[in-house]
Formats: C-alpha cells, sequence, structure tokens
C-alpha cells in the first residue's frame, strides 16, 4: 500500500476504496516527539483489508530543538482532519490511535467542541464517531508517560488539567475501545483503567480489553510488526484486539443508524 499526501494538513490517503464502510483517521504513537511507522501504514493496510477508508495523521511532534511544548497543535491538526474528511463526503469518521496518538484521539474524543466548526457557516463537525485506542497515553498525573507529558504540556499546571482526560471526560465524549496489557512497562494500564471509568460513569459507550502479557507498543501485534529488539513480538492472542475492534465499530454505529431513523 502505498501512501499519498491526497490531503492538506499531514493526513496522508491511501488507495481508495469503492463502498467503503467509512473513514479511519490512524494517529501513530512516538511520544509526542517522533512518529512510529509500525503503527502507521501497516495498521493503515489492516483497516484497507476490512473495508475502511484508512488515513494516516502525520501531527506536529516536538522536535528537539523546539523549547515550547506542543500545547494544542496536534489537536487542532486532528480537528482539522475529521472536519475536512466530513467535507470530502466520508462518514461515519473513526479515530485510531496507538500510545501519545491514542492520546490525541482521546482529546478530540473530549475536547472536540473546542475545536467544532459546525457551528460557524455550516461547517462540519469535528467530534469522531468513534475511538480506538491502542494502549494510549491518557493521564497527566500519577500515571503519565513522563515524555509524552513534557512534550506536549512541557509541565505547565493548566495543560495538565486539559490533557488529563481521565479528568475531562463528559457525556458528550466520543465512544470509544481500548485495549492494553496489564505490564506494560512504558504507558500504565491504569491510563485505559482510568478512562474506561471516566467513560462509564459520564454514560458514554465503551469497551475495555487487558491482554495479560506484552510489551508497549505491540501495534498490530503480528509478525509484519515484529521489533525483537524490544521484544515486541508478534501474539495471536493480542492480535485479536484488531477483530474486536471491528465489531465494537459495527456495533457502535448500528447504534448510531437507529438513532438517526
Amino acid at each position: 500500500m502505498t501512501g499519498k499526501d491526497g490531503l492538506s494538513g499531514g493526513l496522508v490517503s491511501f488507495p481508495d476504496l469503492r463502498n467503503a464502510k467509512g473513514a479511519v483517521v490512524i494517529c501513530p504513537g512516538g511520544g509526542y516527539s517522533m512518529l512510529s511507522e509500525r503503527e502507521a501504514e501497516p495498521v493503515a493496510a489492516a483497516f484497507s483489508s476490512a473495508g475502511w477508508q484508512p488515513f494516516v495523521l502525520r501531527y506536529p511532534v516536538k522536535e528537539e530543538s523546539r523549547s515550547t511544548p506542543l500545547s494544542k497543535e496536534p489537536l487542532t491538526a486532528l480537528s482539522d482532519a475529521v472536519s475536512k474528511l466530513r467535507e470530502e463526503g466520508f462518514s461515519p469518521v473513526a479515530v485510531c490511535g496507538f500510545s501519545a496518538g491514542g492520546h490525541l484521539a482521546a482529546s478530540l474524543g473530549v475536547h472536540w467542541r473546542d475545536f467544532d466548526r459546525a457551528d460557524n457557516a455550516g461547517l462540519p463537525s469535528c467530534r469522531p464517531d468513534a475511538l480506538i485506542l491502542s494502549y494510549p497515553v491518557i493521564s497527566m498525573g500519577d500515571h503519565c508517560h513522563r515524555g509524552s507529558m513534557e512534550n506536549l504540556t512541557g509541565g505547565d499546571p493548566a495543560l495538565k488539567e486539559y490533557f488529563s482526560l481521565e479528568d475531562q471526560a463528559g457525556p458528550d465524549t466520543a465512544p470509544a475501545f481500548l485495549w492494553h496489557t496489564a505490564d506494560d512497562r512504558d504507558v500504565p494500564v491504569e491510563n485505559s483503567l482510568l478512562f474506561f471509568s471516566a467513560l462509564r460513569k459520564a454514560g458514554v459507550k465503551a469497551e475495555l480489553h487487558i491482554f495479560p502479557r506484552g510489551e508497549h507498543g505491540l501495534s498490530l501485534a503480528t509478525p509484519e510488526v515484529d521489533q525483537p529488539e524490544k521484544n515486541r513480538l508478534s501474539d495471536p492472542h493480542v492480535a485479536a484486539w484488531f477483530s474486536l475492534a471491528l465489531g465494537w465499530l459495527d456495533e457502535v454505529l448500528t447504534d448510531r443508524r437507529k438513532q438517526e431513523r
């Protein structure tokens, strides 16, 4: 699968599908300092094979030479991307994020109203129809991934509060599918647990899967994304997250269609 810069704002499109179920914007991880290729094109290929039109977002990351935190720049890029896809006629639009990219996806699911253009000249909403969050960074508190927190907020208390998503989720947060491994040493599983709990309290549809073993950054957990030097090895049990997420997407969209009737 060969990507092409088909849309503005760092959104990389892939060969068009006929009768696609909808669009999926993929946000690779990388601690807000880089973008993991293992969580980009291979994931796009998997969604394409499942009938979804994939797009990879090359969102802003913090270069070593940069002294200021990213703040809301990545979130602005993602909100623009979702609105752009709706302008192009895609519906529904889901966002799938990994690690720091999961934080970005969840941030839009929580804070979409701050970036929404739907009330401005009839432009389409940037609210995702669904979130797929793979071992996501969620908290900027005790369980934070320090690199992501520093790159995004620079330690600024107001930004840390804004991006501690377990404290910001509410009834209008987008529905979410989450998965994590229990022994993740880089982004503790508490991140997913906290967000799932917040969604449940807010009455937001959510599904959570915790796998007992696996290093952080497994991506699809298939042989094509193996990274032996970091002990990121394929695992058929963990790889089931993708088919589970697809089934959950179908269920969420069926519920949405019923509500629209």
